[in-house]
């Protein structure tokens, strides 16, 4: 597997948290990648940066958003959108270097619908 760090992925989350309003997120902690030749069918991966790792490096959290380049380009520039936006739901509020799992006991999890409302609020924010 090959991976890439992606400046104009970068600068598309940053889009995407912006116009979505999702002002937990710092975009400039999160460093993008794209790759090439990879096993997985998914279409990206989060990956987060543990506690641990954050003291022993003297770091605060930082995430990596990395999109699987054969499966993710295939997709049209609005399901790219919903993709990362799924991503970015994975994390939380505190932005601590954890990641939140697909269902949750609380206020929901991350579903189909929950991007749907964010990627509407990331459409009205266009015009």
């Amino acid at each position: 597997m090959k991976l890439v760090i992606d400046k104009k992925l970068q600068q598309q989350i940053k889009e995407i948290v912006v116009r979505s309003r999702l002002s937990h997120i710092d975009p400039r902690r999160i460093i993008c990648f794209r790759s090439f030749e990879a096993k997985s069918r998914a279409y990206a991966r989060i990956w987060a940066l543990p506690r641990i790792w954050q003291i022993a490096l003297n770091l605060k959290a930082h995430y990596c958003l990395e999109v699987l380049s054969e499966h993710f380009s295939r997709l049209s520039t609005s399901e790219q959108v919903k993709v990362l936006i799924h991503e970015l739901l994975h994390i939380p509020k505190n932005f601590s270097g954890a990641l939140l799992p697909h269902r949750r006991r609380q206020k929901g999890g991350i579903n189909q619908q929950h991007i749907e409302k964010i990627f509407k609020r990331y459409q009205e924010a266009c015009c």
